[in-house]
């Protein structure tokens, strides 16, 4: 096989309780609600009758603090709406209740038993994302959540090579390390134009080449994917940047098929390791060719992709 150039074979392969402060009594009278405290009484207009002013704690708790109430005591994941209780008013989330047989809290039957008081809070409390201990200080209504935790830029990065082989998971700065310990197969070019070699493109079945080129201190991976579509073989080919969305959109780039005559070219941000190039391959967010178009652009089997990366001036 030829320099620069990784060839792999595709495999197919995210008891509620109350307290109340002792010696308080709620009184009901014929023309008022007060409240009798060790503060004084109160009437619903608002004036203390007598003892010293008492300043409500409610402003001093924290979002972590409500969302707190909200734990799961199995997974420790939020439960959120919809909320099910046990008959003493214990939660769990909706991800574990079904793999329970009793209440993990008082081992008593788990039922049907809707908290709609407990949804109707959830509903107004603003919840850390689930990488908030990676960095992430966002918070957000539970409504909005998953949303943010898929797209979230504290999230762990997964192995950026194509095909679903390899599992691995960790920050950004680990990214460049797992590529040249675990796939020391794929080379790096260095500068901002070079040639994407691509050989053997009629092997049969879905194929990946992979090359990595270097430039403007970044390092940015190449992509070309061969699949198999009811219309015929097709050719999809991408760049996608070791680093987050934000550093991703500085730059641009450009594929050119050439020769014979002929040219065909594509220009687009690259994408970012985070976003990965799957949902641009299924949107056709790329350079996309059949096998006809890339017979007349290759030489002896062999396909040669010019990439030239570029600062992008818009951004």
């Amino acid at each position: 096989m030829d320099v620069g150039i990784t060839t792999t074979a595709r495999t197919t392969t995210a008891t509620t309780t109350s307290t109340t402060t002792a010696g308080n009594v709620l009184e009901f009278g014929k023309s008022a609600l007060k409240f009798k405290g060790s503060g004084g009484t109160s009437n619903m207009s608002g004036t203390q009758t007598s003892g010293p002013k008492r300043r409500s704690t409610m402003g001093n708790i924290s979002p972590a603090d409500l969302a707190s109430f909200f734990e799961c005591p199995v997974c420790f994941d939020y439960v959120l709406p919809p909320i099910y209780q046990c008959q003493a008013g214990h939660l769990v989330c909706s991800v574990c209740r079904p793999k329970l047989n009793c209440c993990p809290t008082c081992r008593g039957p788990l039922g049907n038993i809707r908290n709609l008081a407990m949804e109707k809070v959830a509903n107004t409390v603003f919840f850390p994302c689930k990488y908030s201990a990676s960095g992430c200080a966002t918070l957000l209504l539970h409504t909005e959540k998953t949303d943010h935790e898929e797209t979230c830029e504290y999230r762990p990065y997964v192995c950026p090579c194509p095909g679903a082989s390899c599992k691995w998971q960790g920050s950004l700065e680990q990214v460049m390390p797992h590529l040249m310990v675990s796939h020391k197969s794929i080379t790096t070019l260095q500068g901002e134009d070079i040639v994407f070699l691509a050989t053997d493109i009629n092997l049969p079945g879905a194929v990946d080449w992979v090359m990595m080129q270097s430039c403007f201190g970044h390092h940015f991976m190449l992509v070309l994917e061969k699949q198999d579509k009811n219309e015929g073989q097709q050719f999809f080919a991408i760049v996608q940047l070791i680093g987050s969305r934000k550093q991703a959109e500085k730059f641009a780039y450009r594929l050119e098929l050439n020769g014979h005559r002929r040219r065909l070219t594509w220009e687009a941000t690259p994408r970012s390791i985070h976003e990965g190039v799957a949902s641009a391959i299924l949107n056709s967010d790329c350079l996309v060719f059949d096998t006809s178009i890339a017979q007349l652009f290759a030489e002896n089997g062999n396909l040669g992709i010019n990439v030239t990366i570029s600062m992008n001036h818009f951004t």
